[in-house]
């Protein structure tokens, strides 16, 4: 695996019907992003729990929890429970983000925290420690197959050099719109940890397109 540059399919591109044949697919990601919603958050509903559990159950690779739903203070922990390696919330929802980031840690689980395309992270400077991964949203979250929203770039590069500046070991991530042509900017603008749907399940061979995501941005940083 290629430590600078995490290469996370989003099963929202996948089939849902024969989930565990794509998910067969993937076994050199890194990990797979598992997308929640609550048709509250975000305007369309996925699956819950029970569906995570059996994704957990038959995934090859660790599974990225991405929780688009009010109220994570009372619902994250129990992604965590089900053995999810990793679980973010976003920072519209949660009450209480330190504490939440604190009670996924002592369960096992790294925690991750996302915010939406317009808003802003400079709330998270002085908490960053809290936290194992950062999401920004490239593109409105709720639905797959959007376009890469490049203005968002610039909100991650003040998080890169914020994350430099303090010493901070967190993993910056990036979800919406990730494709060959649009993986090198974000590499470019501090992201280390790539969603990526269609580019990976929409391929003839997943594998060689999760290798040739990798390779960009192994390029292009070198």
């Amino acid at each position: 695996m290629v430590s600078d540059a995490r290469i996370n399919p989003s099963i929202l591109a996948a089939d849902f019907v024969n989930m565990q044949a794509d998910l067969a697919r993937i076994g050199t990601a890194d990990f797979v992003h598992v997308d929640v919603m609550d048709n509250h958050f975000v305007p369309n509903l996925t699956f819950g729990p029970q569906m995570v559990e059996r994704i957990q159950a038959t995934s090859p690779v660790p599974l990225d929890v991405h929780l688009m739903i009010d109220d994570p203070d009372r619902w994250a922990p129990g992604y965590a429970e089900l053995g999810a390696a990793s679980v973010t919330f976003h920072l519209e929802a949660a009450n209480e983000p330190v504490a939440l980031a604190r009670r996924l840690r002592a369960m096992g689980a790294r925690a991750g925290v996302a915010v939406k395309p317009m808003t802003p992270v400079e709330p998270l400077f002085d908490i960053i420690d809290d936290f194992d991964q950062i999401l920004v949203m490239t593109v409105e979250p709720g639905f797959g197959g959007q376009s890469f929203m490049p203005e968002t770039m610039p909100k991650l590069r003040r998080l890169r050099d914020e994350a430099r500046r303090r010493g901070a070991q967190v993993w910056l991530q990036v979800d919406g719109g990730i494709s060959a042509s649009t993986i090198a900017q974000a590499a470019d603008a501090g992201a280390d940890t790539f969603v990526a749907g269609s580019a990976v399940f929409g391929s003839d061979d997943p594998t060689a397109a999760i290798a040739a995501l990798r390779e960009t941005v192994g390029a292009h940083r070198h």
